[in-house]
């Protein structure tokens, strides 16, 4: 199923105001908590993969 951006957004909201576990935030829309981790997984920004050169730290 589907759900929309309005929908999502107030799950998360919900979520963080209140706080609630992910678990807890799904019971209480009675959506799966694979959705809600989904949605704060794609919210939250990925961290970067970029690393500093061990050569940069330690010159020879």
């Amino acid at each position: 199923m589907s759900y929309s951006i309005d929908f999502r957004s107030k799950v998360i909201f919900t979520m963080e105001e209140e706080g609630l576990s992910i678990r807890e935030t799904a019971k209480q829309f009675w959506i799966r908590s694979a959705f809600v981790s989904r949605w704060i997984n794609e919210i939250e920004p990925k961290a970067s993969r970029l690393r500093v050169s061990e050569k940069l730290i330690n010159p020879s």
